[in-house]
């Protein structure tokens, strides 16, 4: 095992169009790519990080409470990996390579064992997809570069519902980050 693929808040409520918090049809045109890089990395034997937000209603000492709107609310569709991406994570639900981990910050990082699993497992290289590029993707990319990990961003698999920040996190991954953008 050499690399984790991250797959951070691809869910119902980031990315189907009556998501509560959805960043809508440049979300949706990831899925093909995503549902097939999940596929890809677990046939090769490499792991597979499933990272989703998970909320309370008006949850007091969370900060997103007064950010955004209710969102990946705890036991809604909502946090369901969205479409074909969803397919792939039901097809490998059982696999010793897939992982699922509930995340309460923007950086998957944050508050979860990821650190912890990918150093058992010797893994020095990230590839991160999902949204919101400019949120979750940015804070799990600093994360991971401030934990020493190398990190490859596929534009074909982030978005954002803001074009600008989007630019400019990819933009921030590569000049910063000494990240590896693989452009479209």
């Amino acid at each position: 095992m050499e690399k984790a693929l991250i797959v951070i808040d691809y869910s119902n409520d980031f990315v189907a169009t009556d998501g509560a918090l959805t960043a809508g049809e440049p979300a949706q045109a990831l899925d093909s790519y995503i549902a097939g890089l999940i596929e890809d990395f677990i046939d090769q034997d490499e792991y597979v990080i499933i990272a989703d937000d998970l909320h309370v209603l008006n949850d007091p000492y969370h900060p997103e409470t007064e950010l955004f709107p209710p969102h990946n609310l705890k036991d809604s569709d909502g946090r369901h990996s969205y479409g074909e991406t969803g397919q792939a994570v039901k097809k490998y639900l059982d696999h010793k390579n897939l992982y699922f981990t509930d995340k309460r910050r923007y950086s998957a990082f944050t508050g979860t064992e990821v650190d912890l699993r990918l150093r058992e497992r010797g893994i020095k290289e990230v590839w991160l997809v999902g949204v919101v590029t400019d949120i979750c993707i940015l804070h799990t990319a600093v994360s991971a570069y401030n934990l020493g990990y190398q990190i490859v961003v596929p534009e074909a698999g982030v978005a954002s519902f803001n074009e600008v920040g989007h630019e400019w996190a990819l933009s921030h991954f590569e000049g910063t980050l000494g990240a590896k953008v693989i452009r479209k």
